[in-house]
């Protein structure tokens, strides 16, 4: 066969390429990843207890906020990533709103409390338990998300791998959440912002080996 006949032939046969598919991809893995860190949560550690009161629903609803909005701007930024050429940078500074808005709110806490309290408003009673907690509790949506980036082609593998820990830390921390009876904004920022940082430097070292083709 001629090479101008092969390219006839091969050209006849391109199937229109779905754009969607990505995007449906990590949305379905996010759902999955999310639904097996808060079995995870729930069966290894318990569901929190104390939620008698206003406040108490009031600090769930916040921490679940924060988790969630960051893993689904991460989401949506990391789906951009995942496609060949995706690497611009505009967009993604939309998710550091949800840090800069904790962070935020826990100064305010802080600047409303005598000194004195500063430390256990930080530190509360579980402070060793999530910064284990939530890491540990990443790797498997990690691996999960990872894997959806794969099935792509992701060009820029360092940020691919970032975003794809920042989901994963994201997710964990939604999951946690429904566990953690520490509720404190500074403890919020510190703990929680600070894990899903660490989740998502570790996400930047591993995309380069782990997404390479």
């Amino acid at each position: 066969m001629k090479t101008d006949d092969l390219v006839n032939v091969l050209s006849t046969r391109v199937e229109p390429v779905d754009s969607r598919k990505v995007g449906r991809r990590i949305a379905l893995t996010v759902a999955l990843a999310s639904a097996l860190a808060v079995t995870t949560i729930l069966v290894g550690l318990g569901p929190r207890t104390g939620l008698n009161s206003a406040a108490a629903w009031a600090f769930l609803l916040l921490k679940i906020a924060f988790a969630a909005t960051v893993t689904g701007a991460a989401a949506a930024y990391l789906t951009k990533l995942s496609r060949p050429g995706g690497s611009l940078r505009h967009g993604a500074t939309i998710v550091v709103l949800p840090f800069l808005a904790v962070v935020a709110l826990a100064l305010v806490s802080l600047g409303s409390a005598p000194a004195s309290h500063w430390d256990r408003m930080v530190t509360g009673d579980a402070w060793l338990e999530c910064l284990v907690s939530i890491p540990v509790i990443a790797i498997v949506p990690f691996a999960m998300t990872m894997w959806a980036v794969r099935q792509a082609a992701p060009t820029d593998l360092r940020r691919a791998g970032a975003f794809a820990g920042l989901v994963a830390g994201g997710i964990s921390a939604f999951a946690y959440a429904l566990h953690c009876t520490d509720d404190s904004l500074p403890f919020v920022a510190v703990w929680y912002g600070g894990t899903i940082v660490l989740c998502t430097l570790a996400g930047a070292l591993l995309g380069p080996r782990l997404l390479r083709w």
